[in-house]
Formats: C-alpha cells, sequence, structure tokens
C-alpha cells in the first residue's frame, strides 16, 4: 500500500501531459521512468548508469555501439580503419573525419576544436589522471579532422569519443568549467547544449531520490522528420516494481528502465499484455572458479598460497575429471529457467559476446549428464566410500564452495549442492558479505584469498576482450607478492596460454585477432578452470506494446537510438 501513492502521482502526471497535448497538432510525449532519479546530465561528472542515460539524449560520442557490439558513426562521417587509412599502420594513431555541418542545439558548428576540449576537460577533472593513459595527444589538424596519437600501438583505437560516456562537449560551454570548478557549473551540467535529438527543457530535482526531466525536440538535429516524438518525460524515482508495474500492467508509460525485480514478479506483470520486457546480453557470466592450490587452513602462510617453485597444488581439484564430472552434473538450463527467467541463459563460454569472439566450441556442457559424470570418476578410481563420498588415496571429494550472500547465488548453490550429491560429491556451502567478498582487504576472506574449493559470482569483458582474458596469465596469479590482487585467483598455470595471449597482444583488429581470444577462452573452459553457469542479461527493461523501434543495447546507452523510436 505504500507505493500506490508513488504510482497515483505518476499516473496523474502523465495523464496530465498527455490529456494538455491532444489536439495539439501532432504533439506527443514518450514517458520513462527511472526508479533511480538522474541528478545530472553530464556523464564525465558521473559513474552512474542513470545519469549517462539522461545525458544520451543530448549529448553524442563520435561513435556508438550497437545492439550487437559493432561500431557506427556518430558524430563521425565513418569508422577509421586500417584499410581506410584511419588508423595508422602502427596502430599509433587514429584519425577521426567528422560530418560536415553537425549543429550544436544553439545552432552553431560543432568542431573537432570541441573534441580536443572534451579531452583536455576530462583531464583536468580531479580524478582525470591522464598521465598515465595511452594517449599521447589529442590534435584538431583541421575544423573536421581529429587525430588521437598513443604513446605505444593500440590493438583496440576505439577507446576515446566512443559510447554513451565518450560524449562531446561543447567548448564554448564548458570553457569556464575546467578542474576544480567542474561540479560547480550547474547550469551547464543539467542544461548541457548538445548534437542529440533532444535537448532539455527542464531539469527539476524534486527532493533527494526523485526528479522530473522535460525534453524538446532539438530543431537543429541532422536526421531529418527525426525524432518522431515532440516532447520527453523521463520520470525518477520510486521503486523497481512499481515502475514495471506501470507500463507492463496499467499501460500509463510507455518504458521502465533496469527492472531489478524478481522475474516471476516481472513474468506476473506482463501477464496484464499491455507491454513486454526486453532483455540485453553483454558478456557478463555467473561462473564457478576451481582453486588449483590447496586451501587447508592447517597450511597457515601456505593455505591457497603459489609460486613456480612450489605450486601447492589442490588434492583433487587438479585431476581433470574430477573438473569435468563436476561441470557434467550441473543443469544450466534448470538455473536459467528457474532463477533467472528472461535475464538469463545458459553458456559454455566466459567471452560471450560479441558474436564475433564467442567461441562455438564448447556447447556440450548445455546438457546435464549425471550418468557421465559417474562413468569419468569411476574410471579416474574416484570410488564411492561407505558414506556415498567419493575418496581416493584417503582424499575425499569434499568442497566448500562459497559466494556472496545474495538469494539468486544461495538458491544456485542450493541446486548444484543437491547434483553434486549424485555424483558422490559431499559440498559444504558458504555466503559472505559482498562488500568483504568483493572487497580488497587482504586480511579477509576476499575473492583473491580465495580460501574455498570453488566460488562463485559474476565478471565480463568489454567490447574488446583482451584486457579480461589478461588476468589468466601466470604473471597475474593472485599471490602475497601483489597482495593477492591478481586476476587469476584460481592460480592456474598454463604456458600455452601465456604464449597465445602474447600473440593476441599483438594481433590487429580482425578475424585473426577473434579466433586467438576463442582459443584462450576455448582453454579456460576445456580446462574448467572456470566453470561457465549463465549468462546475466545487462539490461532488463519494460517497454510498452504500442512503442516501436526499440533496440536494447548492453554495450552503450538503453537510450542510444531514441530518436528511432515511435509509437504505433
Amino acid at each position: 500500500m505504500k507505493r500506490m501513492p508513488w504510482l497515483f502521482s505518476v499516473v496523474t502526471v502523465i495523464v496530465g501531459l498527455l490529456a494538455g497535448s491532444c489536439g495539439d497538432g501532432g504533439h506527443e510525449t514518450l514517458t520513462l521512468l527511472f526508479w533511480q532519479a538522474p541528478s545530472i546530465a553530464n556523464p564525465y561528472l558521473s559513474s552512474g548508469n542513470k545519469d549517462t542515460e539522461a545525458a544520451a539524449l543530448v549529448l553524442e560520442p563520435l561513435a556508438s555501439y550497437d545492439e550487437n557490439g559493432e561500431l557506427v558513426p556518430r558524430l563521425a562521417a565513418s569508422i577509421p580503419t586500417v584499410e581506410n587509412g584511419g588508423v595508422s599502420v602502427d596502430r599509433t594513431r587514429v584519425t577521426w573525419k567528422l560530418k560536415e555541418r553537425v549543429l550544436w542545439s544553439d545552432g552553431t558548428l560543432l568542431t573537432a576544436e570541441d573534441a580536443v576540449f572534451t579531452h583536455d576537460y576530462a583531464c583536468a577533472l580531479p580524478d582525470g589522471n591522464c598521465e598515465n593513459e595511452p594517449i599521447e595527444s589529442v590534435q584538431a589538424l583541421d575544423d573536421l579532422t581529429l587525430r588521437i596519437t598513443f604513446r605505444f600501438p593500440q590493438s583496440y583505437p576505439y577507446t576515446s569519443f566512443v559510447g554513451a560516456r565518450g560524449v562531446i562537449l561543447q567548448k564554448a560551454q564548458f570553457e569556464p568549467c575546467l578542474g576544480e570548478t567542474a561540479r560547480q557549473c550547474k547550469t551547464e551540467n543539467l542544461y548541457p547544449i548538445g548534437t542529440g535529438p533532444y535537448k532539455i527543457a527542464d531539469f527539476r530535482i524534486e527532493t533527494a531520490g526523485s526528479a522530473n526531466i522535460i525534453y524538446a525536440i532539438n530543431q537543429h538535429f541532422r536526421t531529418p522528420n527525426q525524432p518522431f516524438f515532440s516532447e520527453v518525460l523521463l520520470k525518477g524515482g520510486g521503486q523497481a516494481i512499481d515502475a514495471a508495474r506501470t507500463v507492463l500492467e496499467t499501460g500509463a508509460a510507455d518504458y521502465a528502465w533496469n527492472l531489478q525485480v524478481e522475474p516471476d514478479v516481472l513474468q506476473s506483470l506482463q501477464a496484464a499484455g499491455k507491454g513486454m520486457l526486453v532483455t540485453a546480453f553483454a558478456s557478463n557470466v555467473e561462473r564457478l572458479v576451481v582453486n588449483f592450490t590447496n586451501p587447508d587452513p592447517d597450511l597457515a602462510d601456505k593455505r591457497s598460497a603459489w609460486s613456480i617453485e612450489d605450486p601447492n597444488p589442490h588434492p583433487f581439484l587438479s585431476d581433470a575429471e574430477v573438473r569435468r564430472a563436476l561441470s557434467l552434473a550441473i543443469d544450466r538450463g534448470h538455473i536459467a529457467d528457474q532463477l533467472y527467467g528472461v535475464a538469463g541463459a545458459p553458456t559454455c563460454n566466459v567471452v560471450t559476446a560479441p558474436p564475433r569472439y564467442a567461441s562455438p566450441h564448447n556447447d556440450d556442457c548445455l546438457d546435464q549428464d549425471i550418468a557421465a559424470a559417474n562413468a569419468r570418476l569411476d574410471a579416474a578410481r574416484w570410488l564411492p566410500g561407505p558414506d556415498g563420498v567419493r575418496q581416493k588415496n584417503g582424499v575425499r571429494l569434499r568442497i566448500l564452495y562459497q559466494t556472496s550472500t545474495n538469494s539468486v547465488r544461495q538458491k544456485t548453490q542450493e541446486l548444484i549442492q543437491g547434483w553434486w550429491q549424485e555424483i558422490g560429491v559431499e559440498t559444504e556451502l558458504k555466503a559472505i558479505d559482498a562488500a568483504e567478498f568483493f572487497g580488497g582487504n587482504p586480511a579477509l576472506d576476499t575473492v583473491g584469498r580465495f580460501y574455498a574449493d570453488i566460488q562463485m559470482y559474476t565478471n565480463g569483458p568489454g567490447i574488446d576482450p583482451q584486457a579480461y582474458l589478461s588476468s589468466w596469465r601466470t604473471s597475474e596469479i593472485a599471490r602475497r607478492e601483489n597482495d593477492w590482487e591478481g586476476g587469476n585467483v584460481s592460480r592456474w598455470y598454463s604456458l600455452e596460454y601465456d604464449a597465445i595471449y602474447e600473440e593476441l597482444e599483438g594481433a590487429p583488429l580482425g578475424p585473426g585477432r577473434e579466433d586467438l581470444s576463442i582459443e584462450l577462452n576455448d582453454l579456460l573452459v576445456q580446462e574448467h578452470v572456470l566453470i561457465p553457469l549463465v549468462n546475466r542479461a545487462t539490461v532488463s527493461s519494460a517497454v510498452s506494446n504500442s512503442l516501436k523501434g526499440v533496440r536494447l543495447n548492453a554495450w552503450d546507452a538503453e537510450l542510444w537510438n531514441i530518436h528511432e523510436w515511435y509509437r504505433e
């Protein structure tokens, strides 16, 4: 009952706006509900997606990522490549050509100097830290030509002015806002002048956690007859469940953002027939991580420790047949269907997207096979003891399986515990508060210390997987010398992996680089260093049945193509 006043106020505002627009000669309002209210429209001053989305209607980058993770030009005339001369052969320079006669919403011309200024603006922020970035210089060669020079060759040169966080700011507006004064520029940060389809007409922060933003059409937007809505209302605040209900059940709004609501609740709301759930996947994979070292507490300082001289092998997870059996026993489809709904899909890869980087070689794990798991353990002489738990040479298959405290994760643990029991593996479950589990205190029970046999969590690569795949190199093994902060928390040691990764570092964009990334993924999952479970949707939103043109995007802003949205 406490949520109803909020819902009533949303419906009242929306109905009032729509009623006021009737007979207005084509005036039509698009209504967006954000249960986390935006507080600023400048992505450079916020790490929150809500603020990036609020700015995405107004500010644009040189290029965006589409829903498949492919680069598409926005302010740039085309995507620079080695083939078209936009990227130097040695990969130390990228040259962008801007579209001609792009206008800011105040009617002035966009030039390359605006991009140069934006880089200077970002570097001047208190946390800018550009001294440690790979960019050596950003130059305007002329009004329409921007050159970025790197300090060393870049396999992936599209790291600046790309995507929702790489937008271009207008130099004339933001020039007084450099450095420490950036956050004091309230008008600029709430009402940025942009090149996008809309401009902000009113940004009203009602209370803490509540805001209304009204957008009007940018009359200088370069695409004829777009956008299709003459006004956008972004209503921020409230609860995710109420936003979902307003779109899916009452039909009083067009779009509800980032619905962190239980799958069964969303499905029941969708049954009303007013809207639908839409999801987008990047490469965020919930996985089991296998400890290749011995986590026995009796080892004291050697617990889960690794060195090249003493790899301290795990007493049974060092056996590839045991790892294979653990994977075979899991029903990934059941986990995805029952615990994630439309927000999850079973997977056998740790790099699942963009599609060109997804391996086609590992789909066998999608079929649970308890019989095959038992047969492998039998053949490896891990035989059931009197209590049904398998053992060999006095070592029992008893697993400590840990993850962060989270209802979905605890339910996943319970399912896997049951399946492993069917193959003679005893499993103790442990849940750790997320702040401790994912924290950096080496004295606590963290992901990096890995004081268990198996642990579970989600992460994934960005648009280019190189940095992500670097985590499993030998040099990245988490150990005392790096304060347990190395990415290779499994303590897995593979000279083959190291050699393939070294090839990847020098590989230019193209099929060769994609093949090397797939090889690295395949080594990780076929050696069962990681046991992938579910590809988790990065974005899950609700869309009215009458709203068309939405192409939900996990790689960029959800609202990246809002100029193409229309109502039937």
